[in-house]
């Protein structure tokens, strides 16, 4: 067979288990379950060998979790090392469980250091202890180094394989290393150059070292400017920084300005997919939000913020118990004021995730902090008269009276700007006072909305005395 004929055997192979979207199709799903269940690990490994370690991680995860150990059995040779960096952790978590701790430590051996800390910072401490003492000195050392850094800190994030040299080098002394040494990575886009205190003084693309004479000094060719990821710094903060300087890798210091280890864009990939997806998440206090996590975990998380969410409810309720003479001798009140509170609740989550989103990626700061209030009292002022109008006109034709009508109107203007207001002052509060404000924003903003909500259309009311 030709490389042309495998060539296009592979793609007509991925065309029959992979979608349009690079999806697993369903119907593969079931055939490599399918076989498993009849015995037939040979069929299922040879339908799963074709598959990128990925793809093979995806299919863990669509595997029913009571069939899972039996298609890890199967496919025994098919699940390396590369397949576990790429699975959700909760599925890794799992399968990792029925391994013992050398086989563990057997995996992470074979992956960078930055995936050998993701398996190994999920195991319980005794775990870990025992898949530590069963690693190699040198990959201990290196894993207890990472798990002594805080979580989600560039420590977790980087990884010690890199290439450094000194900066009295030549071109042809980098290459001749570069050529001579089996056991440097493999994977890296730019060497860095450090001084006798191993300091990081400037990077040279490869693309450099290949074009430029043997002769020619390093430390001619590097580039100086470089951007250095302090070692405890977050790892949202580390993928702005890649986002704002477009890097493609960056060197990792200590608190002395040491060379520890590297970052490269393709982790930073999975941290701004995790970091958008956290936030979203903990706008609507969901949990992390993931179909594998345990259902324990998921009811545990949510039922918490629902109580906080009922307490919150119940102060708004509190609110309407102030005006229920009003309401039974005009019943239509009744009908209209839950517009006013759910109209001002959208609107104050609209400004919230607008802000929080400012907050996250660093376009809100303390700078602008006057403008952007400004900006979204201006908004409120604005969607707060074009819903008057439009629910003053609509509650007319429906009802037919004009004074219910204007203080529906003049209530919808003023939760309006309550939303807007609060929807930018409680996240800046917050993330001030170091809260997290996608964790905690929704329910001060949606409880203010309420109470204004009920507070402004009842009050109005009752000094108009409609129901009278």
């Amino acid at each position: 067979m030709t490389d042309t004929d495998l060539a296009a055997a592979l793609a007509e192979g991925d065309r029959e288990q992979l979608d349009r979207d690079d999806r697993l199709k369903p119907a593969f799903v079931d055939a490599v379950l399918d076989a498993v269940e009849e015995g037939d690990a040979e069929g299922a490994r040879a339908l799963v060998a074709p598959l990128h370690p990925a793809d093979i991680a995806d299919l863990f995860e669509l595997t029913p979790h009571d069939r899972r150990d039996a298609l890890a059995a199967a496919l025994a040779d098919l699940l390396d090392a590369d397949v576990f960096a790429e699975m959700n952790d909760y599925v890794r978590e799992d399968l990792i469980d029925d391994l013992s701790a050398r086989q563990v430590a057997d995996i992470a051996a074979e992956l960078d250091t930055d995936d050998a800390v993701a398996i190994i910072e999920d195991l319980d401490a005794d775990e870990q202890r025992e898949v530590l003492r069963a690693m190699e000195p040198d990959d201990r050392a290196a894993i207890e180094e990472a798990l002594s850094y805080p979580e989600e800190s560039a420590g977790r994030l980087m990884q010690r394989e890199l290439i450094a040299v000194p900066e009295h080098w030549t071109v042809g002394d980098t290459i001749d290393y570069l050529r001579g040494h089996d056991d440097l990575t493999t994977d890296f886009w730019e060497v860095f150059v450090v001084d006798g205190r191993h300091m990081p003084v400037g990077t040279c693309a490869l693309s450099w070292i290949l074009r430029t004479p043997r002769s020619v000094a390093v430390a001619d060719v590097m580039k100086r400017e470089q951007t250095l990821i302090p070692v405890d710094m977050d790892q949202e903060e580390v993928a702005l920084r890649f986002q704002k300087y477009a890097l493609i890798s960056a060197a990792v210091v200590d608190g002395g300005g040491r060379l520890v280890g590297m970052i490269t864009v393709d982790d930073v990939v999975h941290i701004i997919q995790e970091e958008a997806g956290e936030d979203t998440l903990r706008l609507a206090q969901a949990g992390d939000g993931d179909i594998n996590e345990p259902i324990r975990l998921t009811v545990r998380t949510r039922v918490a913020w629902l109580i906080v969410n009922l307490g919150a409810t119940m102060l708004s309720a509190s609110v309407v118990g102030i005006f229920q003479g009003e309401i039974a001798r005009f019943a239509l009140l009744a009908a209209l004021m839950p517009i006013v509170s759910a109209l001002g609740g959208n609107a104050g989550t609209q400004t919230l995730a607008v802000v929080v989103r400012a907050l996250a990626t660093n376009q809100l700061t303390s700078s602008n902090t006057a403008w952007m209030l400004l900006r979204e009292f201006r908004i409120a002022i604005a969607n707060g008269v074009a819903l008057g109008l439009v629910g003053a006109l609509g509650s007319y034709v429906i009802l037919g009276n004009p004074q219910l009508s204007l203080v529906f109107a003049l209530a919808m203007v003023i939760n309006s700007l309550v939303a807007g207001l609060v929807g930018v002052i409680v996240p800046v509060a917050l993330d001030k006072a170091r809260v997290d404000p996608a964790v905690s924003s929704a329910v001060f903003v949606t409880t203010m909305t309420d109470i204004m909500g009920f507070l402004s259309f009842l009050g109005l009311a009752t000094l108009w005395k409609l129901g009278g």
